[in-house]
């Protein structure tokens, strides 16, 4: 039987998925395929290649078009649906983060670019877009890390009853913090006018 590329990604999400990043290694993936580690790295050059295209497969939900709205809109529906992608993968905001910081997903550049783009429209400078964007993301990424953490401690009995009651309604707390910085990217047309008065 041939292997193809998309068997190995969506084996390697369900060991992901079963067994946390951990456990997802070359060589447990071959072994789940049947197949030797060197066959893998036909398809990937790297285990850094092959965690950007699971972040990639994980990610394509985050990734489709959306509807056009106004700039505020769209980073909140590009944040929700990061949110809820990183969310339906174990250890999925760990994943992605490593992703990123190898710059092996192209999902990730996809996302910066809508959230570049919106910050642009929401009137910060070409040089600051790209930061603009990244805090944004390094924001949903770092708040579902957290959030990923508390639930694997929680279900481990091992959450202290003090963080427990801290949690409160974690969706409440993301949109509030996600609020704060589409706030943040507003100020910056005033900020913008006032440099040029």
């Amino acid at each position: 039987m041939q292997l193809h590329k998309r068997d190995v990604v969506t084996k390697a999400a369900t060991i992901l998925d079963d067994y946390g990043i951990a456990d997802l290694t070359m060589r447990r993936l071959a072994r789940e395929l049947d197949v030797t580690p060197g066959a893998l790295y036909w398809h990937f050059a790297n285990k850094q290649e092959l965690l950007g295209a699971v972040a990639d497969h994980m990610l394509a939900p985050a990734c489709a078009e959306i509807a056009a709205t106004d700039w505020p809109q769209r980073i909140d529906v590009v944040c929700v649906r990061l949110r809820d992608a990183l969310l339906s993968h174990t250890d999925g905001a760990e994943l992605v983060s490593a992703s990123f910081a190898a710059g092996q997903s192209d999902a990730v550049d996809h996302i910066l670019g809508l959230l570049a783009d919106a910050a642009g429209e929401a009137g910060v400078d070409a040089e600051h877009r790209m930061p603009a964007a990244r805090t944004v993301l390094h924001y949903v990424l770092g708040a579902t890390a957290d959030e990923q953490s508390r639930l694997q401690w929680d279900s481990a009995g091992a959450l202290p009853e003090r963080q427990s009651a801290l949690s409160g309604d974690v969706s409440a707390t993301f949109a509030f913090g996600l609020r704060l910085l589409i706030d943040g990217l507003a100020a910056q047309r005033t900020v913008a006018a006032d440099a040029l008065s």
